[in-house]
């Protein structure tokens, strides 16, 4: 008797069956994702009812007089205990705030996950914690970045060149680009290069160090930034010179071109990256593309050298420090509400 041979298998290169497998992909991918979705929902709403439950407890004036501080952590042991992890007095904590800064349950659902919320619950000041859950929702951060905007303090920083109307603003809707200036920080951290305290370093080796962290140098960037090259080379006359980065802004439809001085910045500084501009604006950028602008990044500046220097220039020449450590959010915080209470 002879062997049933198996039926062909249709090959790799048929189109109508590589289809049927990238539509079936697809299907089951979109049906993960909606999965998860709802989890995470589903574990936000429950939280906060958890939350709910708490306060109310708390309030009864009897409950708060038996067990005063050591509610949550008796809660947590016996919940431990019942349900397994996830109940901890710290997460306890965070569906008691939940409750507590979102009275309503319709303004949490089916926005962030429970990670994201443990991240901003962290945040005592209300618009502060309203700027970067609008920045999560339209940037599509994932925990860590937003980890990492809060600790450089990018709501307080990008708060800093504003008044009163402005910072609301900014809190109630999330960073708006309309003008460079929107996309120009007085100072950039630059934690994520490692470079240690005293360290020596050259420009080079700076430039080197932000290419090898591109995107995260991008992320402090802020939205819009595309990278297009480093040492982006012009030959004006006879003479060649080399730009140190150059990037597109998607919004702002323009080139941004930044050069990088390990100190300060000098007056010569400025006039060459007027020059960059002005060779940018002629030769590179499109017909329908807007005036391009200069960022010259340096260590430190004095006020009135760029000021003196970029007396009559074009006003798309920014000069911003970086940092390479995580400033002191505290501090920054009692910059931007000394601005508040001052109007």
């Amino acid at each position: 008797m002879k062997p049933i041979k198996p039926q062909p298998i249709l090959p790799d290169d048929d189109a109508g069956f590589e289809n049927l497998v990238n539509r079936i992909v697809s299907l089951v991918s979109e049906a993960k994702t909606k999965i998860l979705h709802q989890i995470d929902d589903t574990l936000v709403i429950t939280n906060w009812h958890i939350g709910e439950y708490i306060v109310e407890f708390e309030q009864d004036g009897k409950a708060r007089a038996s067990y005063g501080e050591g509610l949550l952590r008796s809660l947590s042991k016996r919940l431990t205990l019942q349900l397994g992890k996830g109940y901890s007095r710290s997460n306890l904590q965070n569906m008691r705030r939940l409750y507590l800064y979102y009275p309503k349950c319709q303004t949490v659902s089916g926005k962030l996950s429970w990670s994201h919320w443990c991240e901003l619950l962290e945040i005592d000041d209300s618009l502060e914690r309203q700027f970067y859950e609008n920045e999560c929702l339209t940037q599509h951060w994932g925990v860590r970045t937003l980890r990492r905007q809060i600790d450089s303090g990018l709501f307080m920083r990008l708060a800093q060149s504003q008044d009163k109307k402005g910072i609301l603003a900014l809190a109630e809707k999330g960073q708006i680009i309309r003008c460079p200036q929107d996309v120009v920080k007085d100072t950039f951290v630059l934690e994520f290069l490692g470079i240690p305290k005293g360290k020596r370093y050259s420009e080079s080796s700076l430039e080197k160090a932000l290419i090898d962290n591109m995107q995260k140098f991008l992320l402090e960037l802020g939205k819009g930034f595309a990278f297009i090259g480093e040492q982006y080379p012009i030959q004006i006359g006879s003479t060649h010179y080399y730009v140190d980065l150059v990037f597109y802004h998607a919004i702002l439809k323009c080139y941004i071109l930044i050069d990088l001085k390990r100190a300060g910045v000098k007056h010569y500084d400025i006039g060459q990256m007027n020059m960059y501009l002005g060779y940018f604006a002629n030769e590179v950028s499109q017909p329908d593309d807007n005036k391009p602008i200069g960022i010259v990044l340096c260590h430190s500046k004095n006020e009135l050298v760029v000021e003196y220097a970029t007396y009559g220039m074009d006003s798309n020449i920014f000069v911003s420090k970086y940092q390479l450590y995580l400033p002191n959010r505290e501090e920054l915080r009692r910059m931007v509400q000394s601005i508040i209470e001052a109007e």
